[in-house]
């Protein structure tokens, strides 16, 4: 079930899968790993990793 777990982005009326060539900074804290995705719409994702 994880395993099917995408990344999508955020931007109104988007929805557009986000991958490694969207992925533009990774961050890794004590409360886990941050990662931004810049989506051709010009929208920014953000994830959160524990």
């Amino acid at each position: 079930m994880l395993e099917d777990l995408q990344c999508v982005c955020d931007g109104r009326n988007c929805q557009r899968t986000l991958g490694e060539n969207q992925l533009m900074l990774r961050m890794t804290t004590e409360a886990g790993e941050r990662r931004a995705y810049e989506c051709a719409c010009g929208a920014v994702t953000v994830t959160v990793v524990q």
